[in-house]
C-alpha cells in the first residue's frame, strides 16, 4: 500500500534550498565539479539543477534567518571509493576517507563527507551489493 503524507497529496521531495553567498562559485561547483545538470538560472542569483529528478536551487539568502549551513545532503554513487578519488584531484576537501556505516543483510553501506565552495556539509553514500 502507498501513501502520501498526512494525506495531503505530499509524493516526494521536489526540491532542496541550498544556501550559496558566491552563486557563480556554487554554480560551478555543483555542475562542473559534482557533475549536476544546471536546468537554469534566473534573476537575482539563483541557480537550479537536476539530481536525479530532485530539483537543487542555490540561493543567496536575502533574509539572516535563511543564512545558515544546509541540511546534509547524502549523494548516492556507484563507487564511492572512486568518486572520492576523482573528487579529491578537484581540490574537494573531504572530513574523513570513505568509511563503513553499516553491513546490511543485502549490501554494505559506506559513506564519506565533504564540503561545497560555501561551507555547505554535503555527504557521499554507496549501497554496495554482497556477493
Amino acid at each position: 500500500m502507498t501513501s502520501v503524507a498526512a494525506g495531503i497529496g505530499i509524493s516526494r521531495v521536489g526540491q532542496i534550498q541550498i544556501r550559496a553567498h558566491d552563486m557563480e562559485r556554487a554554480a560551478a561547483f555543483y555542475e562542473n565539479v559534482l557533475g549536476l545538470k544546471l536546468l537554469f538560472k534566473a534573476p537575482p542569483g539563483l541557480a537550479f539543477f537536476d539530481c536525479g529528478g530532485v530539483r537543487l536551487m542555490l540561493d543567496h539568502p536575502e533574509k539572516p534567518e535563511f543564512d545558515h549551513a544546509s541540511s546534509i545532503l547524502y549523494f548516492a554513487v556507484p563507487d564511492i571509493h572512486a568518486v572520492y578519488s576523482k573528487l579529491k584531484t578537484q581540490n574537494v576537501k573531504f572530513q574523513d576517507e570513505p568509511h563503513l556505516i553499516a553491513r546490511l543483510p543485502d549490501h554494505d553501506l559506506w559513506m564519506t563527507f565533504f564540503h561545497d565552495t560555501e561551507a555547505n556539509l554535503l555527504a557521499l553514500m554507496s549501497e554496495v551489493p554482497r556477493s
